[in-house]
């Protein structure tokens, strides 16, 4: 191995350290005071919960663990968002199970709340997969109850998906473990079946200080909504739960007696191992974002035995194409180059830049795996279109929208993994989250924005200082220095991938080594979702 490998070896694996750091302070949720409360109410805290319900916990995915990372700390902060969500295996069904983190401001909902659960239905529909609710929630989180409400990607949307998911035959099992009130008690009763916990369990409209406020009724919580009131009364539940883990129990017995699923029929063979040691992902993917490497490398230590068939292996160079297994699936890989290439005729191409040919040749490998049905996986690291009169004339806009359509109207699930850059129009172009990937998962080294922190930073710097100096400012080359490190500073910040993670444009930061489970597991949900539609272009220029 030489120097080079070695540092970036070094390079990322403190990039997972510090990702293995983070993950373990972000499961703490509320801290451990407020997990010791939660103990000594008789209650499992969200992620115990999911731990019991699921076959095995090392088997699943996590999805929005950095969600409300950084963003709410004027009122406390939103660990993970306040609920968590995974995909994993309950009785030997794969399925979505979402659980609200009580000790989490007593699981209220903030705005990145609605927005992580409706991914989490938006995963369920899309693949249609049963989910399962474990509700302990106090409901929408007052002080910012303008933004979660009334729109569209709101609290409400939640109820319109549980209704529209129950049409289309998707299998949603709740469990009432704790708090259920006001609009948040319409969730388990729009649901399949749903279950209630004695004395910790409740649901109702309104408590009994609003009751109290609203009707003059005194009536104390336990009579107003709890189980016996809901299972022998009402008939709103239609199981009593003893304790959590008989409630959880009986979650697992209900999943048991499920049927299978229509299946999509994607190509799936015996699982194999790459050849390449996987781990040598951390040496090849360079430190510096101006150094190259051969995405092939890569590739060959994700994929079954480490074979890659090449797809136009000659034209188009800036981007890799081609068909491989992952986990025995098979899959069409989508691949951003950064290594310069020289073209047949002596044109020098920059890499991690989409070129005419490069766009010309991915979007005819996109409509071949749709074709064929074989689904696609996108590996970023991309820094855009080719800018520049010569691209401009040999029509790059045109070309680009080709892509962008082929991308757009793919009926085959899609992938996609940001392992470096993920800049401007090529995030698109590479199926960014606007996109509709099944999963969206970004490497500790991802960087995602309009442009690099260093261009962008030049550009706003001369706009800050131009503007300075028509105001009568001295700007002398001390001052430019100081504008561009604050801008700068400021810009790398909104585009490492943990600010992305904590907005939901990405669904996890991983380690590159988790990357074919995530793939694999994606296909097998996806799986189970047959593909109704036929590949159609659309209208585009030729």
């Amino acid at each position: 191995m030489n120097m080079k490998f070695n540092k970036n070896e070094d390079h990322n694996k403190l990039l997972v350290s510090s990702l293995n750091h983070k993950l373990k302070r972000v499961k703490l949720g509320g801290g451990e005071k407020r997990i010791e409360k939660h103990h000594a109410k008789g209650k499992m805290t969200a992620r115990e919960r999911i731990d019991f319900l699921l076959d095995d916990k090392s088997n699943s995915l996590e999805i929005g663990a950095f969600a409300g990372e950084g963003m709410y700390e004027e009122h406390g902060g939103c660990p993970s968002g306040g609920v968590v969500v995974k995909i994993g295996y309950v009785s030997g069904k794969q399925c979505i199970v979402v659980a609200n983190d009580a000790t989490v401001k007593a699981g209220a909902w903030f705005p990145i709340t609605g927005k992580k659960n409706l991914r989490a239905q938006e995963i369920a529909i899309e693949n249609r997969l049963p989910i399962i609710y474990l509700v302990d929630s106090a409901g929408v989180y007052l002080p910012m109850q303008d933004e979660i409400f009334p729109g569209k990607e709101h609290f409400g949307r939640i109820f319109r998906n549980n209704a529209v998911m129950s049409s289309m035959g998707i299998t949603q099992i709740a469990a009432v473990m704790g708090s259920c009130v006001a609009g948040g008690a319409y969730l388990p009763i729009m649901s399949d079946e749903a279950l209630i916990v004695e004395k910790t369990g409740s649901i109702f409209l309104a408590g009994s200080y609003l009751v109290k406020a609203a009707i003059g009724e005194s009536v104390d919580n336990e009579t107003l909504g709890g189980a016996t009131t809901h299972s022998e009364i009402s008939g709103v539940t239609d199981y009593k739960a003893k304790d959590d883990k008989d409630a959880l129990t009986r979650i697992k017995n209900i999943m048991d007696k499920m049927g299978d699923f229509d299946k999509a029929g994607f190509n799936h063979k015996k699982a194999v191992k790459p050849k390449d040691k996987q781990e040598d992902i951390y040496g090849i993917l360079p430190k510096k974002r101006s150094d190259q490497y051969d995405v092939r490398e890569i590739i060959s230590r994700l994929v079954d035995g480490s074979e890659f068939e090449e797809y136009k292996e000659g034209y188009g160079q800036t981007i890799i194409t081609g068909y491989a297994r992952i986990d025995g699936w098979a899959v069409g890989i989508v691949a951003n180059q950064r290594k310069i290439v020289k073209t047949k005729k002596g044109e020098m191409q920059f890499g991690g830049v989409i070129y005419s040919d490069s766009a010309d040749k991915a979007t005819r490998f996109i409509a071949n795996c749709n074709q064929k049905k074989i689904p696609l996986v996108f590996l970023q690291d991309v820094t855009g279109f080719m800018v520049g009169s010569k691209s401009e004339h040999g029509g790059i806009i045109k070309d680009g929208a080709k892509m962008v359509s082929a991308v757009s109207n793919s009926v085959v699930p899609k992938f996609t993994i940001i392992m470096g850059n993920s800049y401007g129009a090529g995030n698109y172009a590479m199926c960014g989250k606007a996109y509709d990937p099944r999963l969206i998962a970004a490497w500790p080294s991802a960087e995602l924005a309009v442009m690099g922190g260093t261009q962008a930073a030049k550009v706003l710097a001369q706009i800050e200082t131009a503007s300075m100096e028509k105001k009568g400012e001295k700007v002398d080359e001390e001052k430019e220095k100081e504008v561009f490190e604050a801008i700068k500073s400021r810009y790398d910040e909104q585009t490492s991938p943990y600010y992305a993670a904590a907005r939901m444009w990405t669904d996890a930061v991983i380690d590159p080594l988790d990357t074919r489970k995530w793939i694999s597991m994606g296909i097998e949900a996806a799986n189970h979702a047959p593909i109704e539609k036929d590949f159609n272009l659309g209208v585009i220029q030729t």
